[in-house]
């Protein structure tokens, strides 16, 4: 195959997690709506749509297995092949916590909710916004902005860990809150694996480019 049918190929791995991204973006966004306006019928949709990231996860990957046996990759064009299914992997994780937290909004029902969503659409904003830095490190094979996103995970966990604080001083004041506040914790914790998987996708990308494992540990990040 020639040069730049093979690049043609890559490229088309690239569009294809954008779109997939795309699609956990959007499930993430209306998960958080349907919490907020507690729109069970907006829950139900979210569920419904994880069936077509399962799809394009199952679509890209068995077209990556095509151009290893085809095509026989080597060195960085084979850790880019492999680096997309692997990415494909952490979206479609990113996809079940969408999910997941439409799956608590049906749960809660018509409960009022425990208190008014501060942090949490906070943390949704930026995890989002590192699994878009993310892909695009991917695409662009930008270390930099792949070290960016392994930092920024510090801010989401300090972020979580002022939710639990909260939740749980709700808990301990009034033990009649408890199943509420678990329920918006559930959605937290969901939030910060989403965040946790976009920092893997740093990771791997950090991997493409160098070729060997870089360990994005605070005390290793260096931003330029």
């Amino acid at each position: 195959m020639l040069r730049s049918d093979y690049d043609r190929s890559l490229t088309d791995l690239q569009m294809r997690l954008a779109e997939m991204g795309q699609h956990v973006e959007s499930a993430t966004r209306s998960a958080l709506s349907a919490l907020e306006h507690q729109d069970l019928q907006l829950a139900r949709e979210v569920i419904d749509a994880d069936d077509e990231i399962d799809r394009l996860q199952d679509s890209l990957e068995n077209d990556c297995v095509t151009i290893i046996a085809t095509q026989q990759p080597a060195a960085r064009d084979l850790r880019s092949v492999l680096s997309a299914v692997h990415i494909a992997v952490e979206l479609e994780r990113m996809g079940d916590y969408a999910e997941g937290i439409a799956k608590i909004c049906i749960r809660i029902g018509d409960q009022p909710l425990l208190k008014p969503l501060i942090d949490i659409p906070r943390m949704a904003d930026l995890a989002l916004k590192m699994l878009d830095e993310s892909l695009q490190s991917y695409a662009d094979q930008d270390e930099w902005l792949a070290r960016k996103v392994c930092a920024d995970d510090d801010t989401i966990d300090d972020l979580y860990n002022q939710v639990y604080r909260e939740l749980l001083t709700y808990m301990l004041s009034d033990p009649t809150t408890i199943e509420r506040a678990t329920y918006l914790l559930w959605v937290a914790h969901n939030l910060e694996r989403i965040a946790d998987r976009a920092t893997n996708i740093g990771e791997r990308v950090l991997w493409l480019v160098s070729g060997h494992t870089v360990d994005s540990r605070p005390e290793n990040r260096s931003l330029r």
